[in-house]
């Protein structure tokens, strides 16, 4: 709805500034700072718009077993990775801070807010110089690069991996069972159709699995053998015990 509105509103914009420039034959400073304004508000909102529609796609497939199981990793772990972010964003604003405050007149990287968050976020990816931060200072340098990459990218990093892994195994655990059967269908209706064909690894798969159904071990089925021949026992026994019943109801 909000993209709606912004591209009406840059519509009337548009018209309004096509109107003056043509009343006036372009001889008049016309201010096109507001039609910029608008058209970039309408870019960030379609922009978004795409996004989420995309994401709306993993709803269709659903019935995959790995589409599945990725949305619901996902949402097992909303509300962990809230509470991580909310905490991640308080250390994180913390060193930007101090980063910016300290070498704000020592790094050109540290110019700026943004700049400096942008080195952060590269430190965090791994990709710095250190000997540019200790030429910045000698001690302040190293001990802030060596705070942030303790507390960061060891301590944080390692919590939300950690969070992440632990949802998946949960959702792998109760994934729904009929997922699973969709998937299998899928991929037999694919096989029938011949659109796709078994490689080297599924053939050799298949014939184990039709070996390990054919296999009865021994062992295994050993007390199935017992308790058949209790039962045999058993009821000879019992038959024998009613065939002398009879006999001696008939005096034999």
């Amino acid at each position: 709805m909000g993209s709606i509105g912004v591209y009406f509103w840059r519509f009337q914009e548009t018209n309004r500034i096509s109107q003056l420039f043509e009343q006036t034959n372009g001889y008049v400073y016309i201010n096109l700072q507001l039609a910029v304004y608008v058209n970039d508000v309408l870019t960030f909102l379609l922009g978004y718009c795409c996004f989420f529609s995309m994401i709306k796609f993993v709803q269709l497939f659903r019935f995959n077993q790995r589409v599945s199981l990725f949305a619901e990793t996902l949402k097992s772990c909303a509300k962990e990775l809230i509470s991580f972010s909310l905490m991640f964003t308080i250390v994180f604003m913390a060193f930007l801070s101090l980063f910016y405050l300290l070498f704000i007149s020592k790094l050109s990287t540290c110019s700026s807010l943004l700049q400096t968050a942008q080195m952060l976020f590269e430190m965090t990816l791994m990709k710095f110089d250190a000997s540019q931060i200790s030429g910045a200072d000698a001690f302040l340098g190293p001990f802030c690069f060596t705070l942030f990459m303790l507390l960061v990218v060891f301590v944080c990093l390692s919590m939300f991996f950690s969070i992440i892994i632990d949802s998946f195994h949960h959702a792998k655990d109760n994934q729904k069972e009929d997922q699973i059967m969709l998937s299998f269908m899928l991929t037999k209706f694919l096989r029938w159709t011949g659109l796709k064909r078994l490689n080297q690894e599924e053939i050799q798969e298949e014939r184990d699995s039709r070996m390990r159904s054919q296999y009865f071990d021994p062992i295994e089925n050993f007390p199935d053998r017992i308790d058949q021949l209790l039962e045999a026992l058993n009821k000879i026994y019992i038959d024998q015990k009613r065939e002398l019943a009879r006999l001696e109801k008939a005096g034999l």
